[in-house]
């Protein structure tokens, strides 16, 4: 199928680029993961009774939001000239084949990288301001989080096309958490560093489980994903392996008194994580459509999103206290 726009759709060169098809590009409805991970590292960070800025809280969500948006914007760049999304016909959408946009005629990718470094500038600049008040290791967090949205998409590194691209989605999220910790404690701490892992391994799930739609096409285009390289049923096992870690690692943390004596609200989201795993088997044993997984997914972004929510009150719960 031919995906490129035609002379009607596609926007002049010279032309602007609108707010609405910008604010497609950054594929808002993800941003909540980050919402939810930026409240934990907060909520951490308020129950050590250590001070609690909420002017800096807010430039901290807003930070890691507009971090987020860039590297989706960044991916729909190097996924536009790679010819990944061009190359999926019918992509699960909103949830597989990017924001579309760009194959719609709506936006060039150089639309999108131009939106991707503006954004990363207005992160760079918020950042070092918020260093400055929190301390300098918060320089280095903001760093290795921009470095791996830039090398989950664009060459020479290309991880997701390494089939790392879990492994970094993972790591990237961790800093959230461990970044907005630190942003209202001023030092680094075990607790959020430790509590923020199983977050992250159930962010790793998404991108996963994602992957499978657009396996077929990123494998025509070299974009051997985790779920090109697995397939189906390798990716079923790992998602089960990773949502059944996530959940056994919190509950070894709570025994081990990490969090707080609450943290077991956490375990909320292993209802969720295992009914998607049992959908995305059942997928895989039945050989249905790949239109069936819109379940699976949706409740693999709800248990990573009531994971961080239901961890965030139990340490809000103890910042109460106080």
């Amino acid at each position: 199928m031919d995906m490129s726009p035609t002379p009607s759709t596609a926007p002049p060169p010279s032309a602007p680029l609108q707010p609405a098809v910008a604010w497609r590009l950054v594929r808002p409805g993800f941003l909540w993961v980050t919402v939810a991970g930026v409240l934990l590292g907060l909520a951490s960070a308020a129950a050590c009774g250590c001070g609690f800025d909420v002017g800096r809280a807010a430039l901290t969500l807003v930070l890691g939001l507009l971090a987020h948006a860039a590297a989706n914007a960044w991916n729909d760049h190097h996924d536009a000239l790679s010819g990944a999304d061009a190359a999926n016909p019918a992509p699960l959408s909103p949830f597989t084949g990017g924001s579309r946009v760009i194959q719609q005629g709506l936006a060039s990718a150089d639309d999108a990288r131009r939106l991707a470094l503006a954004l990363a500038a207005l992160v760079v600049l918020g950042g070092l301001w918020l260093a400055l008040h929190a301390g300098g290791g918060l320089v280095l967090i903001g760093l290795a989080g921009l470095t791996l949205g830039w090398a989950y998409s664009a060459p020479p590194l290309r991880l997701m096309a390494r089939g790392l691209g879990e492994l970094t989605v993972a790591l990237a999220w961790w800093l959230i958490v461990v970044g907005a910790d630190y942003a209202e404690r001023g030092q680094w701490s075990w607790v959020p560093a430790a509590s923020a892992v199983p977050f992250a391994l159930l962010v790793a799930n998404i991108l996963l489980i994602n992957g499978v739609p657009d396996a077929p096409y990123d494998a025509r285009v070299a974009k051997r994903t985790l779920a090109v390289r697995l397939g189906p049923v390798g990716v079923a096992a790992l998602y089960t392996v990773l949502a059944v870690l996530a959940h056994g690692i919190l509950l070894v943390l709570w025994l081990a008194q990490v969090p707080p004596s609450t943290a077991w609200w956490g375990l909320a989201s292993g209802p969720l994580a295992l009914a998607a795993a049992w959908l995305l088997w059942r997928h895989v044993a039945l050989g249905r459509a790949v239109t069936a997984l819109r379940p699976a997914i949706g409740l693999t972004i709800g248990a990573t999103l009531v994971h961080a929510l239901a961890l965030a009150a139990a340490f809000a719960a103890v910042a109460l206290q106080r």
